[in-house]
């Protein structure tokens, strides 16, 4: 990975490249912000250029044999740490060193959901261990095999255990000279506060639409695709290429959300109960995703009655439902409705069954999208 392959962020990619001219680069980074926006890639091509034998026009050759290591994942001395399921016998990163660099030759852009479908985790949720920090310890302790750094990546430091942080921090807080540490964060408010204050943070912010939308018509998706999944992504360029490249699930969400909306208004608890038993036979990582993306249908509605076109992030069939559907989410019930999508996703996050669960949200949202339409917007402006 070069920074040239690196979509925005070049203040950020301009600062560590200062940084390390200077010989003033920190020993521990923190990348912090929204997943898929770019964060493990940067981490990925900083960690090359610092190794690069041969740098040129400030990214590294991209051919020396660091950088070929690089490319196949297995520079000596780049570490992968990240979450993993403690299973017949795994306990650390390494043991799933097979998965992962599949893994991020389909994803460069990490989503952590399709890390669990590689773990095949099912309810369970990855994590990273005590048993890591010891091998992080032990590794920082030899000396570098080939190159004059030792780097350690760890995605979704979030994600450690409480006694993994602790051990971790040790390290961080004494160093060794040779030793740069890269934590990628999609939730940093879940990091050891004692870690945040030994990094350096840098806060990638999400993607523009324009620049989502020109990396898409640059792979080939044509304009009306691009500009759709670039205006819904919300910053997230991984999102954008799910949407553009794999439009089925986004397709098979739209069709489920407009049929439990109309059968939450029409008050037919039988096909909303057969809607639950279909949703809760996605699996809990797909189940959330739904929520996710009813919340955002549910917000995207509310704003609809704006009138004001350049608010919505919404494809053009969410935008031909939002004409009909939109009065129904007004001042009086997004809040409620919104609360128990949250609600419902977080229930199922903690392994509560998920039937159970989407049934009670469903039958919730029929007495909700009945509630009185408020005047809350001018006569005008009603859809």
């Amino acid at each position: 990975m070069k920074f040239s392959d690196i979509t925005g962020h070049n203040d950020i990619i301009t600062a560590l490249k200062s940084s390390i001219d200077s010989g003033k680069l920190p020993h521990a980074l923190l990348f912090s912000g929204l997943s898929g926006i770019g964060k493990f890639r940067t981490a990925r091509a900083l960690a090359q250029y610092l190794h690069c034998k041969n740098r040129k026009n400030g990214d590294s050759c991209g051919v020396c044999p660091s950088c070929i290591q690089h490319q196949k994942h297995n520079n000596p001395d780049l570490h992968f740490v990240y979450p993993i399921l403690k299973k017949e016998g795994a306990v650390i990163s390494k043991d799933f060193i097979a998965q992962w660099r599949d893994f991020i030759d389909e994803n460069s852009y990490m989503p952590p959901e399709k890390w669990n479908e590689f773990l095949k985790a099912g309810n369970s949720q990855p994590s990273i261990y005590v048993d890591e920090s010891e091998e992080i310890i032990n590794r920082a302790s030899l000396s570098s095999y080939r190159e004059n750094l030792k780097i350690f990546i760890i995605w979704q430091p979030e994600k450690m255990r409480m006694e993994a942080a602790n051990k971790l921090l040790k390290i961080i807080e004494e160093p060794f000279e040779d030793t740069l540490f890269i934590l990628v964060s999609n939730n940093e408010s879940g990091i050891l506060p004692t870690i945040l204050s030994r990094t350096q943070r840098f806060n990638f912010h999400p993607l523009s639409p324009a620049e989502i939308e020109r990396m898409l018509r640059e792979k080939g998706v044509d304009d009306e695709t691009a500009a759709d999944a670039a205006r819904i992504a919300g910053g997230s360029l991984e999102k954008a290429e799910a949407i553009a490249c794999h439009p089925d699930e986004l397709n098979d969400f739209s069709g489920l959300f407009k049929d439990v909306m109309r059968n939450a208004y029409a008050l037919k608890a039988k096909r909303l109960k057969e809607l639950s038993e279909e949703i809760a036979s996605f699996g809990r990582e797909k189940i959330i995703r739904f929520l996710n993306y009813c919340a955002r249908l549910v917000r995207e509605n509310f704003i609809y009655n704006f009138g004001i076109s350049s608010l919505n992030e919404m494809t053009k069939d969410e935008a031909s439902f939002s004409e009909k559907f939109a009065p129904f989410i007004h001042a009086g019930n997004v809040e409620k409705i919104e609360t128990e999508i949250s609600r419902a996703a977080s229930d199922i996050e903690r392994n509560a069954n998920s039937k159970i669960v989407l049934f009670d949200l469903f039958l919730l949202l029929s007495r909700f999208v009945r509630m009185a339409i408020t005047n809350e917007f001018p006569q005008q402006n009603k859809i």
